[in-house]
């Protein structure tokens, strides 16, 4: 009988796809530059949904928005999905184990986890607990707190972390990773999952590489002809416009960038271990995307939930296992979201997709072949947002306002020339608005689009109504 692979999924939360050193940014992140040069980069990766957990809920069901039903950022609203990808590769045989954030509820929840050591912040159950802050309370006798329980989570103030090191929650997390392997059962093969809460905020990287920045200079922020409408002065640090003056912003950006160069670390103590204290690189793919980006500023944004780059676009890279036949060093082009790596492990692994799944395997992509693909990728948020593109352009509408956006991505990744209202680039404009009335002509319940226009004025829920009854369907569904 064949081996099976294993699979490891590194899962940071609110990380840029432009933030990886490979690309040319500032950033510095050499493990991962190690890995893409050795795997399969998805450079027009996004999130359809860009905010924590909605995303997740693409990914653990491999289906759109629409029809796992979260459509935004709602807490509290359970997860009662059958079939999920851990689920559906414990029942193939594989040992399920997840280290860190999962941003389920019930926040214990498994969905097919056999074993989850929990980092979450937040507390939805009255005397909720997680795993590490129990750590913590025990190993920092007391003395040291978890930034993110002290602040708000999404300030754009950087917070240096000045305890020791293998107290921050970057560390524990992988830490309790590495200790999951030591004692995973030998006879079955294993997924794990690595679940980071950074880089989200709070930016608390350790002051140590947080110093690596001290003299580093950073590229101007971007700032589109169509920004000034988010110019405004912050209301409050944790808005989600507004213009930051430009010593903060840097402040926070190289915080930010900081978070990330740690983590980069701790995916390189992964590889080491993989390599060298257990021989199990050779039969494991390791797979690193985050579930969305971070405007950091851009065109005087914060946070997520837009369309645009900063936060919908997405890191994605895949590590091969040994005799998966993977072109090491491949870049593919190709537009794709989380909804595709249900079906890309289960395929890897040898074990039926359900009928439920509707994104594609990319392991055709991976190897490099011409198989027929999307056109291009339909992205949404609450209450407002909805967009499609195919990572060389994109059009952006607001369901509120009815307001337009159409960049050209290949001539301006930074979307800094809004083309909407340029009369070249009027037919273009067209055709990317009538591929989002199509998409949205299959939603009658929203009332977004008649089939031949979009129908502006109204706001929508982040969740569908059917999410809070419990009758589900055979093929794993949620249904009224």
């Amino acid at each position: 009988m064949e081996k099976k692979p294993n699979f490891v999924l590194i899962f940071p939360d609110q990380w840029r796809g432009d933030c990886l050193g490979f690309t040319g940014h500032p950033v510095q992140t050499p493990f991962l530059d190690e890995m893409a040069a050795n795997g399969v980069v998805f450079s027009r990766a996004y999130s359809s949904c860009p905010s924590c957990i909605a995303s997740r809920a693409n990914l653990i069901t491999g289906q759109t928005p629409s029809t796992c039903g979260r459509l935004g950022y709602k807490d509290k609203v359970p997860f009662r999905y059958k079939r999920t990808l851990m689920n559906c590769l414990r029942d193939g045989g594989y040992q399920t184990l997840c280290a860190g954030k999962t941003h389920f509820y019930p926040q214990r929840a498994t969905l097919g986890f056999e074993e989850l050591k929990l980092y979450d912040p937040q507390n939805h159950e009255g005397d909720f607990k997680s795993d590490y802050h129990a750590w913590l309370e025990k190993e920092g006798k007391g003395q040291v707190r978890d930034t993110a329980m002290e602040v708000d989570n999404n300030l754009w103030i950087p917070f240096p972390w000045t305890e020791s090191e293998h107290l921050h929650p970057n560390t524990w997390t992988m830490d309790t990773a590495l200790e999951m392997l030591e004692r995973r059962d030998p006879t079955r093969p294993f997924f794990l999952q690595i679940g980071f809460h950074r880089p989200h905020p709070p930016y608390d990287p350790p002051v140590s590489y947080l110093e690596r920045y001290r003299d580093v200079k950073l590229p101007p922020v971007p700032e589109g002809d169509w920004s000034a409408e988010f110019a405004h002065p912050l209301e409050t640090a944790n808005a989600s416009e507004g213009k930051l003056p430009v010593n903060m912003l840097e402040m926070a950006r190289k915080a930010y960038y900081a978070q990330i160069t740690h983590l980069d670390y701790q995916v390189g103590r992964l590889f080491y271990f993989l390599r060298r204290h257990r021989p199990w690189l050779p039969d494991t793919y390791v797979i690193f995307l985050a579930d969305h980006g971070e405007q950091l500023g851009d065109h005087n944004l914060f946070r997520k939930i837009t369309p645009f780059e900063g936060s919908a676009r997405i890191p994605f890279i895949i590590f091969p296992a040994g005799n998966a036949g993977m072109e090491r060093g491949l870049v593919c082009d190709k537009p794709v979201t989380h909804m595709d790596l249900m079906p890309t492990i289960l395929e890897s692994a040898g074990i039926p997709i359900p009928k439920s799944v509707e994104g594609s395997s990319l392991v055709p992509l991976t190897r490099g072949e011409e198989v027929r693909w999307r056109d291009y990728l339909h992205g949404e948020h609450a209450p407002c947002w909805h967009f499609v593109t195919d990572g060389r352009e994109k059009f952006c509408w607001r369901t509120d306002t009815g307001r337009e956006w159409f960049f050209n991505l290949e001539e301006d990744p930074s979307e800094t020339r809004d083309l909407s209202s340029v009369s070249k680039y009027g037919e273009r404009v067209k055709l990317w608005r009538s591929r989002l009335v199509d998409v949205l002509a299959q939603r009658p319940e929203d009332g977004f689009s008649d089939g031949k226009n979009l129908i502006p004025g109204k706001v929508f829920s982040p969740v569908r109504p059917r999410l809070l009854k419990k009758k589900k369907d055979s093929d794993g569904k949620i249904r009224p």
